[in-house]
């Protein structure tokens, strides 16, 4: 499998699948998680459009949710590879040589556009769940499984992001961004709880 460096692409959406995966499971310390969450998110967007591709037939409104659902898909690779340029960007902040104050300052403006980008990556996910929920309700039955797993990849996409703001870009408790992360992680939960169960 050929090599490749994250500064050598101009976007995830060029790479193959594979290609994606090694860098991923490089040492370096991008792509990770966020970038993983996008990828979910923009497969269970595909699977959406799947669903209601297959449906037109008998779903009126299958032509306009795939459409949605591939509009947010295209998001997916862009906000993938920018969560890994501001992790990189976070990174070798914490780790300049300028003085302290200076430091803290940039830090702090490099953890905040770290934040943005899972917060952009959950609001997608979200997005992308009540597709998948309405998929499952008036899609084909044929495909529920489909859809019910998009619901599923959308909501662990969501989860992961959400968890990342907390976790991983030290925001504090009532922060914007964690409450509206917390919004999409509800929202998703729930289309995928209802996903599931949908009768057959």
């Amino acid at each position: 499998m050929t090599s490749y460096t994250s500064d050598g692409v101009d976007d995830y959406v060029d790479l193959r699948l594979g290609e994606f995966l090694e860098l991923t499971a490089a040492e370096a310390p991008a792509p990770g998680a966020g970038s993983a969450a996008a990828l979910a998110i923009a497969l269970a967007a595909a699977l959406v459009a799947k669903v209601a591709r297959c449906s037109r037939d008998s779903w009126s409104d299958g032509a306009g949710v795939a459409a949605q659902a591939l509009e947010l898909q295209s998001r997916c690779p862009t906000l993938a590879r920018e969560d890994t340029d501001a992790w990189r960007e976070a990174l070798a902040t914490l780790g300049g040589s300028n003085g302290t104050r200076g430091r803290d300052a940039a830090l702090a403006a490099a953890l905040a556009r770290a934040a943005d980008l899972p917060l952009a990556i959950a609001e997608t996910g979200a997005d992308v769940s009540g597709l998948a929920l309405l998929a499952a309700e008036r899609g084909d039955s044929s495909l529920r499984g489909e859809a019910a797993t998009a619901a599923v990849l959308a909501h662990a996409g969501v989860r992961a992001a959400a968890h990342l703001i907390v976790l991983n870009l030290a925001t504090q408790a009532g922060d914007e961004r964690s409450e509206r992360a917390e919004r999409a992680e509800r929202v998703a939960a729930s289309a995928a709880a209802g996903a599931l169960t949908v009768e057959l």
